[in-house]
């Protein structure tokens, strides 16, 4: 059997080899940053947990200003593009980058007592931000490059590396440092400071570090797309910022382990897109659409199901990742959960706007999504605390996904696509479901014993439609590999 196993690897083409292979780096990365987490929250407080969580939520937003997201997707785009300067535009871009990073470091050196007033950081610390956004943007240009050219052997031994240097380097600073925030970060930015060799080992092979053809082509091509990277940005982390901002950071430090909890269920919705996408985006260019919908309702409710799963057993997890000064987590982890599944119902919506190219309808969902969360989070999180966030964020993915829906179904009358892609009773059904029963084992929380009943009731109608939900995975995959095999 393994011997079969290892046959058939090695006849792969190199591409099914890197697919496979890009993918174990993704859940080797999160799964070392779901096992460090315990460790964390026992080793700092929910205030320097929540200073961390404030920090890495500011990080993700300035990095798009300082950065543009150059190496998203403007660079896989133009590594294809520049094909024949591949080298050269990498390095550019690189240089581009740098250019960036400086200019903006010197804004802030000369006005720091100003922004670390803004984002309630210190100059250390606001140093170490611009350093991790450098070294990570680095890093994001070269992984890229090697998945372009199939070269995943040192992509997965480099991240393989890091991924468990970063938790190590962090946990040894945390224990011997009274400021174990800044403890943390400057952690991560000694491991990832050896990125900075491959920045200067390609500046130095490839001798390119200005090209205005280059560095024109980044800017009108990324400069319209800001709106809708700093906007997902936005969507992503306000809840945390504000928390910080409105409440304390001790309530950010709590609510920012909810939220990461939540999001271990990304590692099988994103997973599982990248299986997905292609597929739809197939069906869609052969104008297959019409039975589309028998596909992806299975898989909308297996991810409901893994969902619900964890929800159900929220409190036990809580418990596992944190001491009891974290309890009150297991309130937001249900609201916050449900919001990953509209994540990913929202992307699949969104492929025919990504496929027709109507980036203007993404960054329009993306940005009123964004200051919609904004503006409930400011006026609810008053009023009901550092949950209501949560429920802010549900209620804006669900609009979110209703966005994506409206511009898929304009995009299909625009293309003059007859048939309907999905039926908005079943979409709407498996939602409503999905949602009470979420809501269900919420109520439950406190009696255990009416909890499990629930978990034993469930787990006895998942047995039963099993085999349901397995003949369309499964028909799913076929469909896949008969695309493969034709290339």
């Amino acid at each position: 059997m393994i011997g079969k196993l290892i046959k058939n690897y090695i006849a792969c083409p190199v591409q099914i080899k890197a697919s496979f292979w890009f993918l174990i780096c993704s859940f080797f990365q999160k799964s070392i940053s779901m096992i460090s987490t315990p460790i964390f929250t026992r080793l700092m407080t929910t205030a320097e947990y929540g200073q961390y969580s404030v920090f890495s939520s500011w990080m993700d937003i300035i990095s798009v200003i300082i950065t543009l997201n150059l190496f998203a997707g403007i660079y896989s785009q133009g590594l294809i593009k520049f094909e024949e300067e591949r080298k050269e535009f990498s390095a550019a871009l690189q240089g581009l980058t740098a250019t960036m990073i400086v200019l903006w470091l010197s804004v802030y050196i000369i006005f720091h007592s100003f922004w670390n007033k803004v984002f309630s950081l210190t100059t250390v610390q606001m140093l170490i931000m611009f350093l991790l956004i450098w070294t990570s943007s680095i890093f994001q240009f070269w992984s890229e490059e090697q998945r372009v050219e199939y070269k995943y052997r040192n992509l997965v031994l480099l991240t393989c590396v890091v991924s468990i240097a970063k938790p190590i380097v962090g946990i040894v600073f945390v224990i011997n440092s009274s400021e174990k925030m800044t403890a943390r970060v400057l952690g991560f930015a000694l491991v990832q400071s050896f990125f900075l060799i491959i920045f200067f080992k390609q500046l130095l092979e490839r001798k390119k570090f200005f090209s205005k053809k280059i560095w024109v082509y980044g800017f009108t091509f990324n400069i319209p797309l800001i709106p809708h990277y700093l906007s997902q940005s936005i969507l992503s982390v306000a809840d945390r910022i504000m928390i910080g901002k409105l409440v304390n950071v001790e309530a950010s430090g709590i609510y920012s382990l909810a939220y990461s909890i939540a999001f271990i269920m990304t590692i099988f919705t994103t997973s599982l897109m990248h299986t997905i996408n292609p597929w739809i985006y197939r069906k869609i260019k052969e104008n297959d659409i019409k039975y589309m919908g028998k596909i992806i309702y299975p898989v909308l409710m297996g991810i409901a199901a893994i969902n619900i799963m964890l929800i159900a057993f929220a409190p036990e997890v809580v418990h596992l990742f944190a001491p009891k000064s974290y309890q009150n987590a297991i309130w937001i982890i249900p609201p916050i959960t449900m919001s990953v599944y509209f994540m990913f119902l929202y992307s699949v919506f969104s492929c025919f706007e990504f496929y027709y190219e109507r980036t203007r309808y993404i960054s329009t969902a993306t940005l009123i999504g964004a200051i919609l969360n904004i503006i409930l989070n400011y006026i609810f999180i008053k009023v009901f605390g550092y949950y209501a966030a949560a429920y802010t964020s549900l209620i804006c993915y669900i609009l979110y996904a209703l966005f994506h829906w409206y511009f898929m179904k304009k995009i299909c009358k625009e293309e003059e696509i007859s048939s309907e892609v999905y039926s908005a009773k079943i979409i709407l059904l498996i939602a409503i479901a999905f949602m009470a029963i979420g809501f269900l084992f919420l109520f439950s929380y406190q009696y255990i014993m009416l909890r499990y009943f629930f978990i034993i009731l469930m787990m006895f109608i998942f047995i039963i439609k099993s085999k349901y939900i397995m003949k369309k995975v499964k028909q799913l995959m076929v469909e896949v590999k008969e695309k493969k095999d034709r290339k």
